[in-house]
């Protein structure tokens, strides 16, 4: 029977949980949908760009023909050819493309491209799968090298790649596990080809160190609210309460575990039933906090792996985009928003309009301020003209956040979540005014950034309408800080 064939993604799939592998190969419509496009756009980008690193380079074509690729390898190699991008191998069904082989005097370096900002443990299964792949194929291995993003690097000019990538030697531990990686190849094989489905329960394994897609599957038996469903309670901890039978919230309850105080009134509201819980006191204190006209602010951001502008750094928060409703004491509304020119550095235009709109020593409100008062530090110093004015919006800040945070208000409807994508359909069930669902493309902060991100790349017509659905996802985000504000003022009355 011909060997179940394994690249180095495949293995690393195999080392973090086998049944992924056999899932893929027996029951790949179980899996759920996973958005990772702008993941994978990232690294592509990285990938390529990095393959300059060491100056000139030939590059692999990919072809489903995975023998062409090696061929085409074995080519560039015998013309001595100094930097290879995805040369490629294959030896008993194991199949790996290098990012970079790089040339040294006795041999060839192994270079593992990676869009992060650090060596992560599944970084060196991958780099440890090629040295046992290319070692086999007979190539004499030198050295082998994690790179990856160095988020200390700032660019001020041309992009420099020597500042921008640094390489870190793994050689010693991609060597020391070839062992390992040949007991690991067999393993997982033999798991995989088997057509019984493999009895295995869920663990840490399943989101690490990635979210495995078939989680909803091989956890379809728990119902109801569980041990998984607590807030802010380590992963290792929600397992070991699991695999000790202590599941549900009824478990929970008559076991008598520890958990924090704010966990217990998430579990004990909802397996009681019990009713809201509002702090009038508490809330009519943070209210006396605020004076009026309240501006309503929230900024939204978008990350660069690669800085494409001066004074930024690899995924800095670069804020693009805000709204404002200025709310006055008898409840009228004003709404202003600036959102940047695609394709261009936006911070400086944005600062501008930002001092236009919110006047000095006016009281500020925003939805976890922490977010918003780092964005007003980074624009105050980029831009020390604009300092004094974003720095007096920063200080005047208060957060919508705290009566949630702090629990003076509560429901069993905010699953121990105080974000305001829990707590604004607790406070307002079924508004359709209010439901971030309805919206055209932009749903979520993710989804405003990725747009955002690649905006310049659209066509005219697309850029229009995204343009506009940007508007309308940031403009709810300080229209929902109104109504969560009304709410808290009309329990007060």
């Amino acid at each position: 029977m011909e060997k179940f064939g394994l690249s180095k993604s495949k293995y690393c799939k195999g080392v973090q949980c086998p049944k992924i592998l056999w899932m893929d190969k027996y029951m790949p419509e179980a899996a759920e949908e996973q958005d990772n496009e702008a993941v994978f756009e990232t690294g592509h980008k990285v990938g390529d760009l990095a393959r300059s690193y060491f100056g000139e380079y030939a590059l692999v074509d990919y072809n489903a023909d995975k023998s062409v690729m090696v061929n085409d390898t074995k080519s560039l190699i015998e013309s001595k050819c100094n930097n290879i991008a995805e040369a490629s191998f294959l030896y008993d069904g194991l199949f790996c493309a290098v990012d970079i082989l790089h040339s040294t005097e006795d041999g060839y370096d192994i270079v593992e491209v990676k869009s992060s900002t650090e060596v992560k443990g599944i970084y060196l299964d991958d780099v440890a799968f090629q040295n046992y792949v290319l070692s086999n194929c007979g190539i004499n291995v030198n050295r082998v090298y994690v790179m990856h993003i160095d988020n200390t690097y700032v660019r001020n000019g041309e992009l420099d790649l020597l500042g921008l990538f640094e390489l870190e030697d793994v050689t010693d531990i991609a060597k020391d596990k070839y062992a390992e990686v040949e007991r690991k190849i067999k393993r997982i094989r033999a798991y995989v080809d088997t057509e019984t489905e493999p009895v295995r329960d869920i663990d840490l394994y399943c989101d690490n160190p990635y979210h495995c897609p078939y989680f909803s599957y091989c956890s379809r038996a728990l119902e109801g609210n569980t041990v998984f469903d607590i807030r802010r309670l380590k992963s290792e901890k929600k397992y070991e309460y699991y695999h000790s039978g202590i599941i549900t919230f009824e478990d929970i309850v008559k076991s008598g575990i520890e958990l924090s105080e704010k966990q217990m009134r998430q579990v004990e509201t909802v397996y009681y039933n019990m009713p809201d819980s509002i702090s009038v006191y508490d809330i009519e204190a943070f209210l006396d906090t605020l004076t009026y006209p309240v501006y309503h602010l929230d900024f939204e951001t978008f990350q660069q792996a690669i800085p494409e502008f001066d004074g930024v750094k690899p995924y800095m928060q670069i804020p693009f985009q805000y709204s404002l409703h200025i709310e006055q004491e008898n409840g009228a509304l004003e709404h202003r928003e600036f959102l940047g020119k695609e394709g261009t550095d936006p911070r400086r235009d944005l600062a501008e309009s930002l001092c236009r709109d919110i006047p000095m020593n006016v009281c500020v409100l925003a939805y976890n301020m922490s977010f918003e008062r780092r964005v007003l530090r980074e624009l105050a110093e980029m831009f020390p003209d604009l300092a004094g004015h974003l720095l007096t919006i920063h200080d005047n800040i208060r957060d919508l956040m705290v009566p949630f945070q702090k629990q003076y208000y509560y429901t069993k409807e905010m699953a121990g979540s105080y974000s305001i994508k829990y707590v604004l359909p607790a406070l307002y069930p079924d508004d359709p005014e209010l439901d971030y669902h309805s919206l055209e493309e932009i749903h979520h902060g993710g989804e405003a950034s990725n747009a955002f991100a690649t905006l310049a790349e659209q066509k005219p017509e697309d850029i229009a309408r995204i343009r506009k659905n940007l508007l309308k996802y940031c403009g709810l985000d300080t229209y929902a800080m109104v109504k969560v504000l009304a709410k808290l003022k009309e329990v007060c009355q």
